[in-house]
C-alpha cells in the first residue's frame, strides 16, 4: 500500500516539521489544528525555512513551491478524511490524545493508520479508543523533524503486521532511519539516554564535579557534542525532568530512572534553561562564561566518563536484554536520534564487556543500590566471552 495522503495533527514545531519531511516525499498533506493563528504561524515559518534552503542552495525555487503547495491548512479533523495515513503531533496527555483518535476515526477511511508521535505514552492505551485499534501505531520523530535521521516505529500489542510494515516502508520512502521499538515507557532512546542526565547529576550532587567540568568531559573525552547540561538546558529542565518523571513512574519506580531533586528545584525556580535565559548556566548577555573546575586529588574527567559511559551502556545492554528492540537499531537510534559519537553497544565492545561489568560491579559495591545493578545480558556475554552483534 503507498500512502500519498498524510494527514497532521498540530501544527506546532514537530507537527510542522513532520509535514515538512512528507510534503517533500512528495505526499499531499493537511494540517489540522484548532487555532487559526497556529496554522497561519506554521505557514509562515515553512515559508522561511524555505527561503533559507533556497538561499543556501539546498532547493531551488521550484522544489520549495513544489512543497509548499503539498501543504495545506486545515480547522476540522473532517478535512482529514481522506488521509491514508494521520500523525498527531499534540500535547503529551493521554486523555487528549485518545479523544482525537476516537473522534477522527469517525471521518477516515477504514483502511486510514493512525499514528501518534508521542515520546513515552503507551501506543496500546491510545490504540484502544479506537474502534479498529490493529491500525494504531506509534511513529515517533525527533526535533528538528526535517534534519533529524531517526524515527522510532511503536507497534502496539494491538497493531497488525500490515499496518506495522507499511508504517516501516512509508517512513524510509520518507529518508528516515527506522528503528523498531517494543512498547514499553521511553521507547529506545528516552530509555536508554536517562543516565546521560540522571548520572551527571547524581556526579554533581555527591560534589565530585560541577556542572562545567562534567560537560567538558564528556564532550572532550566522550566526544559527545553537547555535555549533559547544554543539553538539559537546551531541551529545557522542565520537559527533561517531566519524561524523567514519567519514565520514573512508568516503570514502578525503578530507582534506576530516580529523578533528580537538583534537576526539580531548577525546574521550580524557573531554572528552565536557554528558552528562560538561566539553566544550569547563565545565558544573560554580559554573564561570565562558567570554565571546568579539576580537582588535583582526583582524576575527575575519567571518573565522570566511564561512570556516565558504563551506566549508558548498562542501560543499552538491558534494552537489547528485555527485547525493546534489536542491537542494530538501539545502536542506530542512540546515533541517529541524539547524536551520539557512537553506538552504546559497539562502544560496550570496544571498552570490553568485562570492563563493563566490573565497572557496574564497582559502583555496585560502593553504594549498594539497585540503581547500579549489572544487566543480566553483559554477566551472560562475559560468561559466554562473546560481543554484541553490531
Amino acid at each position: 500500500m503507498i500512502l500519498k495522503n498524510i494527514g497532521i495533527i498540530g501544527a506546532g514545531t514537530m507537527g510542522a516539521g513532520i509535514a515538512q519531511v512528507a510534503a517533500t516525499a512528495g505526499c499531499t498533506v493537511k494540517i489540522y489544528d484548532t487555532k487559526t493563528d497556529a496554522l497561519e504561524t506554521s505557514k509562515a515559518d515553512l515559508e522561511r525555512i524555505m527561503d533559507r534552503l533556497v538561499e543556501k542552495g539546498r532547493i531551488d525555487s521550484e522544489e520549495k513551491e513544489r512543497i509548499q503547495n503539498n501543504i495545506k491548512y486545515v480547522n476540522t479533523l473532517k478535512e482529514l478524511k481522506d488521509s491514508d495515513m494521520t500523525i498527531e503531533a499534540i500535547v503529551e496527555n493521554l486523555d487528549v490524545k485518545k479523544n482525537v483518535f476516537s473522534t477522527l476515526e469517525k471521518f477516515v477511511s477504514d483502511d486510514c493508520i493512525l499514528a501518534s508521535n508521542t515520546s513515552s505514552l503507551s501506543i496500546a492505551s491510545i490504540a484502544s479508543s479506537l474502534e479498529k485499534p490493529e491500525r494504531c501505531i506509534g511513529i515517533h520523530f525527533f526535533n528538528p523533524a526535517p534534519l533529524m535521521k531517526l524515527v522510532e516505529v511503536i507497534p502496539a500489542i494491538q497493531t497488525s503486521i500490515e499496518v506495522l510494515n507499511t508504517s516501516v516502508k512509508t517512513i524510509k520512502d520518507w529518508g528516515k532511519t527506522v528503528a523498531v521499538a517494543k512498547d514499553t515507557p521511553g521507547f529506545i532512546v528516552n530509555r536508554v539516554a536517562r543516565p546521560f542526565y540522571g548520572e551527571a547529576l547524581r556526579i554533581y550532587e555527591e560534589g565530585i564535579a560541577d556542572f562545567a567540568t562534567i560537560d567538558w568531559t564528556m564532550k572532550n573525552f566522550g566526544g559527545f557534542k553537547m555535555g549533559p547540561f547544554e543539553l538539559m538546558d537546551f531541551i529545557g529542565n522542565d520537559v527533561n525532568y517531566t519524561v524523567t518523571e514519567t519514565v520514573f513512574k512508568a516503570f514502578y519506580y525503578d530507582p534506576r530512572y530516580k529523578p533528580s531533586f537538583t534537576q526539580k528545584r531548577f525546574a521550580e525556580a524557573g531554572y528552565l534553561g536557554r528558552k528562560s535565559g538561566r539553566g544550569y548556566y547563565n545565558y544573560s548577555k554580559n554573564a561570565v562564561k562558567a570554565e571546568p573546575n579539576f580537582r588535583e586529588e582526583l582524576n575527575v574527567e575519567v571518573l565522570v566518563f566511564e561512570r556516565i559511559l558504563v551506566m549508558l551502556i548498562n542501560e543499552a545492554a538491558d534494552a537489547l536484554f528485555w527485547g525493546i528492540a534489536s542491537a542494530e537499531d538501539i545502536d542506530n537510534a542512540m546515533t541517529k536520534g541524539v547524536n551520539y559519537p557512537q553506538g552504546l553497544l559497539a562502544w560496550a565492545n570496544e571498552k570490553g564487556v568485562d570492563w563493563c561489568v566490573e565497572k557496574m560491579d564497582e559502583l555496585y559495591n560502593e553504594y549498594h543500590e539497585d540503581r547500579y545493578r549489572c544487566s543480566p545480558l553483559l554477566r551472560k556475554m562475559r560468561k559466554q566471552g562473546s560481543k554484541f552483534d553490531v
